[in-house]
């Protein structure tokens, strides 16, 4: 971003922030950090990529929002989440700012945030909108609750991926696995830990690795997986490195971060899959029907199959990965 949306505000003195420190909350790695001192701010990520990349910049960066003076609120894109950190950020912030894309919703969110204290102070611009107010109460019945058991029987909460119910393509991925797998396992992008269970019925686990990059995500696993062979890991599935590679690996790998497919991300699970698994491992893997991961799983495996399917989703089994 040459020039964002809060550096116009910054540097046109229509934003006038007041002295100490700044909560970023949630920025993705490429956020326009330009107009503000360094020194005052703190990043509060609980996405692990972008959190890596904002502490390899030389930033403090907690997983979780500390309060300040000063909040700035990027808007992510699940609309509860985006409510409860405005209703956190305004509960201790002197200033709250608001910053996000229109097709993350930030223009129903400023129509929201207007209906509870009246006129805002915001800017239009660059397929988005900035806005600010004074910290208030006025929003405490946004803050999400803590993880909470659903009716599918597991403990999710805002924000996380299918946080209502169970993804039909993991649901598959469960029924089409063998009676028995390798002993020492791994689930790259676990989620909130639906495949954990599912794969220890299964004989000959001895171990389970559950790598998931979003911290709230990896919060809800830790409630629903309570197996003493399982380890969490809060880390990028796509660079994470075991100190023993793996027997085998179950995964439903993601294929967007923001609202446009990005078939590259699971292409980057296929690739890590492959780099994490001994040369005996076995991969089993479900995705989406219209997702090209074929080649990409040729590309890395010896022999690729699919075992199961439907019309909406494909399951492979591939073995013997290639270095």
């Amino acid at each position: 971003m040459s020039h964002s949306r809060i550096s116009t505000a910054i540097e046109d003195g229509l934003l006038v922030l007041p002295a100490g420190q700044i909560t970023l909350m949630r920025p993705p790695g490429d956020y326009d950090v330009g107009a503000l001192a360094r020194d005052r701010v703190l990043i509060s990520q609980g996405y692990y990529p972008d959190f890596a990349r904002w502490s390899d910049a030389g930033y403090s960066v907690t997983a979780r929002p500390e309060p300040a003076t000063v909040a700035i609120v990027v808007v992510p894109r699940s609309k509860t989440l985006a409510r409860s950190m405005v209703a956190q950020a305004a509960s201790w912030a002197q200033l709250v700012v608001v910053d996000g894309q229109r097709t993350d919703g930030v223009d129903g969110l400023f129509k929201d945030c207007r209906k509870r204290i009246g006129d805002i102070a915001s800017i239009p611009k660059g397929h988005g909108r900035i806005f600010w107010f004074d910290g208030t109460d006025a929003f405490a019945d946004w803050i999400a609750p803590p993880p909470a058991k659903g009716p599918h029987g597991y403990f999710t909460t805002a924000g996380v991926f299918s946080d209502g119910a169970v993804d039909k393509g993991s649901a598959l991925l469960a029924q089409s696995l063998p009676d028995k797998l390798p002993a020492r396992l791994a689930d790259l992008g676990a989620g909130w830990g639906y495949l954990a269970a599912p794969a220890l019925s299964r004989s000959g686990v001895k171990s389970l690795d559950l790598i998931e990059a979003e911290a709230l995500s990896l919060d809800c696993a830790r409630l629903n997986v309570t197996d003493p062979r399982v380890t969490f890991h809060w880390a990028d599935a796509t660079t994470f490195t075991p100190q023993t590679a793996y027997d085998g690996i179950v995964m439903n790998p993601p294929f967007h971060t923001g609202r446009a497919p990005e078939p590259q991300l699971g292409r980057a699970f296929i690739a890590s899959a492959a780099r994490v698994l001994a040369s005996h491992g076995k991969l089993w893997m479900v995705a989406n029907r219209h997702l090209p991961y074929e080649q990409a799983l040729r590309d890395h495996f010896r022999n690729v199959e699919e075992i199961a399917g439907s019309s909406a989703f494909k399951v492979f089994h591939a073995t013997r990965p290639i270095r």
